[in-house]
């Protein structure tokens, strides 16, 4: 790696150029002032940072000591929780206070609809969020199993298109039904005046809200027409000469859906990103969203296709004033957790934080976010930050970005804050933690295979954990979920940023999805992940069938979470496995831990469909390993498995993801000499389980990603 000096900074060449050639191009902030600032940022806030990475595992020491002195023992939640004020885990709660951010987009404040989260280094992954705005609600059933069997035959089939249609007229008379009959039988929308109507048995009926009829275009026999409900949009598409319209009495060809409102660009878990050159791709990928210039060029279907970002729509509206509706998703930026350094720029021949690193470039990217189709109306900057450790952590990340503020030049507040609530001591401080950036937080939510991965390590010399499928069963669990809700409305988040909940990981698996993950909305969650911009398109349709601000006043009163609940491991007591379990559960987190470890070690992917025990594609990123991972490694401390056990299962579990992976080129196979740098990873991230920071899975996939570099090449 070549570096380059900036003041007492050692960059990376190619960063460097990065930065002053592409980064600060038109910004008006120079190399001095860039370089300058963050050099006293890091001067300030870098021995900050470690000192609270030094308090996290001061805190699991006494943990551990006291869990070890108790092993075996009745779980007694009074003794535990005096132990944790004791010790400064548990903060004092403060006098009540409101979140004030202000300057928020509608889509993160008032709008309630489906979150993508995608790996920014991806480029074609990062476009197909960004343009997931607006979707085919039509091809969204068509071609997954939300409706039962699937098309026959090559080219279109207009029996699956009939059940398609089918479904959708029955989400429209929900949605937005018409003043009397139904979407199945119009045999016409046309305007009459500024309103829209329908023909129905040759009479002509209104829509059931009048004032639901927002935009639309209109060109010979072709027309749009917006409907609005629950905030949301629903376009319908008159066309008589396109296959589908031909074949419809009104000519609709489409019903196309307001999806997905909001879009999480990750440089974190669903990402590999071990070097300068990787940070680089995530920062032009974010940079080319933020100005509008990314395109991606990939072959598809045997043709050569370029896409690139969705403008804005430019309609008319009812009255005749022009309107306009926009066409992409606003996007946010996770950047990386507290714990991570990079050798990127360091400071005194020392690593820096990787944390600040994106702060600084991701934030100074959004300030090319100007002119046409931007993507804060509000000129706000959104940001997510994972892995915090309680309030003093969020405080630090509120200093940080405020000297990222000052460094180029932004009014404070500019830069809005997500805190993930997916770290125990987080979820036991959330009030606390959110009063720290009570002035720029626009989200709060649950994330289950990380919080799920920190309970285990916290508690991990407790006793033995349940299995993994047990998990959500917990009563744990049930306090974290509606305890983060709770925070959110007992602070006036509601109106000011995003409720959220976590991610749909069977991509494949969309009527399962249409049963499921109506629970989100329905407890209270103003937006939830979802793995595809399909998946976005049929989960949008639960924001019209739940008005979930409308649940907010009733969800208030209710009684609050407990945090005695909260605080109760999930450990077994009296019980012990069957040898069938103890396989079972050694297969299915080895088999786990090797399919996404092969692909993040051997090929840099971060986040793709991996396929589990039972050959079933599960949308993973590094939270589903952490929590895999740490399960193993709590079971051999506790002697549920040998060492022996892991490392036979292992190797029977690489043979078969080895299996699962044969069609592709790109692959290294782990068996049959278990000896490359994949195989080693998994290995220590059980063996080495119980000494890893907080049980995270980053330090040896760093090392191993960095080792597999070497060995076949970048």
């Amino acid at each position: 790696m070549a570096y380059t000096q900036r003041f007492d900074l050692s960059v990376d060449a190619k960063l460097a150029a990065f930065a002053e050639e592409k980064l600060l191009k038109g910004t008006g902030i120079t190399s001095d002032q860039f370089w300058g600032g963050y050099a006293k940022l890091l001067e300030t806030l870098a021995p900050k940072n470690a000192a609270l990475l030094e308090k996290r595992e001061d805190l699991q020491r006494q943990i551990d000591d006291w869990s070890k002195a108790r092993k075996g023992q009745a779980f007694d939640v009074a003794e535990h929780k005096a132990f944790l004020e004791e010790i400064g885990y548990l903060a004092p709660k403060g006098e009540p206070f409101s979140i004030e951010t202000e300057n928020v987009d509608p889509e993160i404040a008032t709008i309630a609809g489906p979150q993508l989260v995608v790996p920014v280094m991806n480029a074609r992954f990062a476009l197909n969020a960004a343009n997931a705005r607006w979707r085919s609600l039509y091809d969204s059933l068509y071609g997954t199993d939300a409706l039962p069997g699937a098309a026959e035959g090559n080219g279109y089939d207009p029996k699956r298109g009939a059940q398609a249609v089918a479904w959708s007229a029955g989400f429209l008379d929900k949605a937005i039904p018409l003043a009397s009959g139904s979407h199945k039988d119009v045999t016409a929308y046309r305007r009459n005046g500024e309103a829209l109507v329908a023909e129905v048995n040759g009479t002509e009926v209104g829509f059931a809200d009048a004032a639901a009829f927002v935009a639309y275009a209109e060109e010979g026999d072709t027309a749009s027409y917006v409907l609005k409900h629950n905030s949301l949009h629903v376009e319908l598409l008159i066309d008589p000469s396109h296959p589908v319209g031909k074949g419809s009495p009104s000519g609709l060809r489409d019903v196309v859906v307001e999806s997905a409102l909001t879009a999480i660009n990750d440089c974190e878990d669903s990402v590999a990103a071990v070097d300068a050159a990787d940070k680089i791709l995530a920062y032009s990928n974010w940079l080319g969203l933020m100005d509008g210039t990314l395109v991606e060029t990939f072959e598809k279907g045997g043709k050569t296709v370029t896409r690139k970002l969705d403008k804005d729509r430019h309609m008319t509206a009812p009255n005749g004033d022009p309107i306009v509706l926009k066409g992409r998703t606003v996007a946010l930026v996770r950047n990386v957790g507290h714990l991570m350094t990079t050798d990127a720029v360091t400071l005194n021949g020392q690593e820096t934080p990787e944390g600040m690193l994106d702060a600084l470039f991701t934030v100074a990217a959004s300030l090319h976010d100007r002119g046409e189709n931007t993507n804060s109306a509000t000129k706000s900057v959104y940001v997510v930050k994972p892995k915090m450790h309680g309030p003093e952590e969020v405080a630090f990340a509120e200093e940080l970005y405020a000297g990222v503020e000052d460094i180029l030049g932004l009014p404070r507040y500019t830069v809005k804050l997500g805190v993930m609530d997916e770290e125990r001591r987080t979820s036991a401080n959330l009030t606390e933690c959110m009063r720290q950036v009570k002035n720029r937080l626009v989200f709060i939510n649950t994330g289950f295979l990380d919080r799920t991965g920190d309970e285990i390590h916290t508690s991990m010399h407790l006793g033995p954990v349940i299995p993994k499928e047990e998990m959500k069963d917990s009563g744990w669990l049930a306090a974290y979920e509606d305890g983060n809700v709770d925070a959110g409305l007992e602070t006036g988040l509601v109106g000011r940023g995003q409720i959220g909940k976590g991610m749909w990981a069977k991509p494949d698996d969309m009527a399962e999805m249409l049963d499921a993950k109506i629970g989100h909305p329905k407890s209270g969650a103003n937006t939830a992940w979802v793995p595809s911009p399909t998946a976005a398109t049929l989960h949008a349709t639960h924001y019209h069938s739940v008005d979930v601000f409308g649940l907010h006043e009733e969800m208030a009163k209710r009684e609050k979470a407990s945090l005695d609940a909260l605080l109760t491991p999930p450990i077994m007591t009296g019980r012990n496995l069957t040898e069938e379990e103890v396989t079972h559960g050694l297969d299915n987190n080895c088999q786990s831990i090797l399919g996404y470890v092969v692909r993040w070690v051997d090929q840099g992917i971060g986040c793709s469909k991996v396929p589990d025990l039972n050959d079933v594609a599960l949308m993973e990123d590094r939270a589903t390993l952490r929590i895999s991972s740490q399960i193993l490694a709590n079971w051999l401390l506790h002697g549920v498995v040998t060492e022996d056990q892991v490392m036979e299962s292992l190797k029977r579990m690489a043979s078969k993801v080895d299996a699962q992976n044969a069609d592709d080129a790109a692959y290294h196979p782990m068996a049959p000499a278990f000896d490359g740098p994949a195989f080693a990873a998994a290995r220590d991230l059980i063996l080495e389980g119980t000494t890893q920071p907080s049980g995270y899975t980053e330090p040896l996939l760093h090392a191993y990603r960095r080792k597999a570099k070497e060995v076949y090449g970048d």
